[in-house]
């Protein structure tokens, strides 16, 4: 009975055992398993890692500088590193909102402080060489082109660029800033220097479609006035603290406007023989009138605006013939293309020495003797 026990415990410590080696086995097996997949998994980050160093501007353009979420290392012609698995491609940006999240409202505007341009640069980390910037979240509707005449206004430029970044970038646009400065000290010509702004934007992207023009000495006092174009062209600073924040009149259209690239073609673009101060802006209004579309406005409450005070520039004294300066945009009964009379060759300017100067925006030079065409840009 006794040596009948010893034989079955001995076959259940046997049993055991077994049982024991075979957990073993299998536990080695797993383990090596497991490593093999985290080898595996380290490999593809280290094949990968040198590919990106190699191509550090796959993700922006070389003529622009303009950064692109989507943009793939193949798109710099040169061969991928191969890894052991494909990698997941980046995912698609979705449409940037109609009304952004980020906007505060009524803004504090005040121009005592004093405003370096370090101080712009060190604000605003986001915006690239040149004065753009595209948000980094969202795939925006249009490509925007701000665009400033200027002449002797650093000031006021650097106070512009201050708050201006900052609101562009809440309201989550593409977009670039153009300063157009007039060489020599001939009179100054606003619509000019616009038409000129116009055809240097679009030389450097052709994908610019709203076109916003505005004075170097205007703040918007609200980033709820949103710088987009729509069906009809706009009039942002309709209440400034010029006037009383109030529309001047029912026909103003100075200060800050926007229109789209079919828009400003249509009224054949601004006028080019307003030498001086003043006129310039309601010959735009007749021509927006005249081809049929009509002005569109903030609630007055959000287009309010602050001018930075200044003495008048000296040759940009009032312009004394504005009433009776021709308008190229289409008097009734003639052909709505071409207005006879004020027709001209496309505007156009030699080069000299467009730059980006680093500090949020892209600077060129026109003068005046050098800008071809009479009256419009067509």
């Amino acid at each position: 009975m006794s040596r009948l026990l010893g034989g079955t415990l001995e076959r259940v410590c046997k049993a055991v055992l077994l049982l024991c080696l075979l957990h073993f086995l299998v536990a080695v097996i797993l383990y090596f398993d497991v490593y093999a997949q985290h080898l595996a998994f380290f490999s593809r980050f280290s094949a990968r890692g040198p590919a990106r160093a190699l191509h550090p501007a796959a993700s922006s353009s070389s003529s622009s500088n303009c950064s692109r979420p989507n943009a793939t290392a193949s798109s710099s012609g040169l061969p991928e590193v191969p890894s052991a698995r494909p990698g997941p491609t980046a995912p698609m940006l979705p449409p940037c909102p109609d009304s952004p999240p980020g906007l505060v409202g009524r803004l504090l505007i005040e121009f005592t402080s004093p405003m370096p341009l370090e101080r712009v640069q060190r604000e605003n980390p986001g915006v690239l060489m040149g004065g753009r910037y595209t948000p980094p979240d969202c795939t925006p509707a249009q490509t925007v082109a701000v665009i400033i005449p200027f002449r002797h206004r650093e000031h006021h430029l650097r106070y512009w660029l201050h708050y201006l970044h900052p609101i562009l970038r809440r309201q989550r646009l593409r977009y670039g800033v153009y300063v157009i400065n007039q060489h020599g000290e001939d009179t100054f010509n606003r619509a000019k220097l616009l038409n000129v702004g116009f055809l240097e934007a679009l030389k450097e992207d052709a994908t610019y479609d709203c076109f916003i023009f505005s004075d170097v000495d205007l703040v918007p006092m609200d980033d709820r006035n949103l710088y987009r174009c729509g069906d009809q062209p706009r009039h942002f600073a309709i209440a400034m603290d010029k006037f009383g924040f109030r529309l001047p009149y029912a026909g103003y259209f100075g200060g800050v406007s926007g229109l789209s690239k079919a828009q400003f073609l249509r009224i054949n673009g601004f006028p080019n023989e307003y030498w001086g101060w003043g006129g310039e802006d309601d010959d735009i209004f007749n021509r927006i009138s005249l081809t049929g579309m009509k002005i569109s406005r903030p609630d007055i409450r959000i287009g309010r605006y602050r001018m930075i005070k200044h003495d008048r520039d000296k040759h940009n004294e009032p312009n004394p013939q504005r009433p009776h300066l021709c308008t190229c945009g289409i008097p009734a009964g003639t052909d709505r293309t071409r207005a006879s009379g004020c027709w001209a060759q496309l505007l156009w300017t030699r080069q000299r020495g467009p730059e980006q100067d680093g500090k949020g925006v892209w600077k060129h030079n026109a003068h005046p003797s050098e800008i071809e065409g009479g009256g419009c840009i067509s």
